[in-house]
């Protein structure tokens, strides 16, 4: 294994968070009110009892940038985990689907897939998961170069014990996995530093534009739920969200 030059992993993080605060924004400004207002449950926030138009208006955005913010940052997450594994292990891209990088060592090959979290799929993804390790695997086995075969689920944070899940994936989280392509047992720490480039200028901006967005939703909100006093007309906010029933639906029905 070679020696991992903290310096590359630095430039790397401070080059390419760049592009989590972009894809940040791009989320919040491609979000509108109508796509917000179909998708969200308007049940969960009528019972947190919410009187207040921007307060109901946050609750639904802050909802939906809380998930995709979560994806955005895996995706950065698991680039990081691919370059520092490139560096160290020489590990190459996998032609198989699902698994993002292989390598060598003293004559085992790893599959190695990586997930941000422990809670990143449901049972149909692990299945999926499982499926492509398996191929990968039998095509692997094919060739008599091939010695032992490992597949790993490699996840980014979190303190969850290094298992064997299904039979066959080792998991591997958090610290562990960082060490397990560095040798690096700090590694995990090491990289929280260079994550706060720029982050406050970024911020300050995301701010900015988050805060037109909420006044600009509020007052269409205000406008087509509320009443002259501005009461929330939650019936009218469901009808809109989930009213979907036709002539032919109670026929059928």
């Amino acid at each position: 294994m070679k020696r991992l030059n903290l310096d590359e992993v630095r430039k790397f993080v401070e080059e390419n968070i760049q592009s989590f605060h972009e894809a940040r924004l791009q989320s919040l400004q491609s979000t509108k009110l109508n796509g917000l207002l179909g998708k969200k449950n308007p049940y969960l926030f009528r019972a947190k009892n919410i009187l207040n138009a921007q307060e109901l208006v946050v609750s639904f955005l802050d909802a939906k940038l809380s998930s995709s913010e979560e994806k955005i940052f895996g995706d950065f997450l698991e680039n990081l985990a691919i370059f520092v594994a490139k560096k160290t292990v020489n590990a190459s891209k996998s032609s198989s689907a699902s698994i993002d990088f292989e390598y060598t060592k003293e004559n085992v090959r790893y599959l190695v897939t990586v997930k941000s979290g422990v809670n990143w799929g449901n049972s149909n993804q692990w299945k999926a998961l499982e499926s492509d390790f398996k191929n990968a695997r039998k095509v692997l086995m094919q060739s008599r170069h091939t010695g032992e075969v490992k597949t790993v689920l490699g996840i980014a944070y979190g303190k969850a014990k290094t298992t064997l899940k299904r039979g066959q994936i080792l998991q591997v989280t958090g610290q562990s996995f960082w060490y397990m392509i560095s040798k690096d047992d700090t590694l995990y720490t090491k990289i929280i530093e260079p994550l706060g480039h720029k982050a406050k200028e970024m911020n300050d901006d995301f701010k900015i534009k988050r805060a037109q967005l909420v006044n600009k939703f509020t007052k269409e909100f205000t406008e087509k739920f509320c009443n002259k006093n501005g009461e929330i007309l939650w019936e009218r906010l469901v009808q809109y969200n989930s009213g979907n029933l036709t002539k032919e639906d109670k026929d059928f029905l």
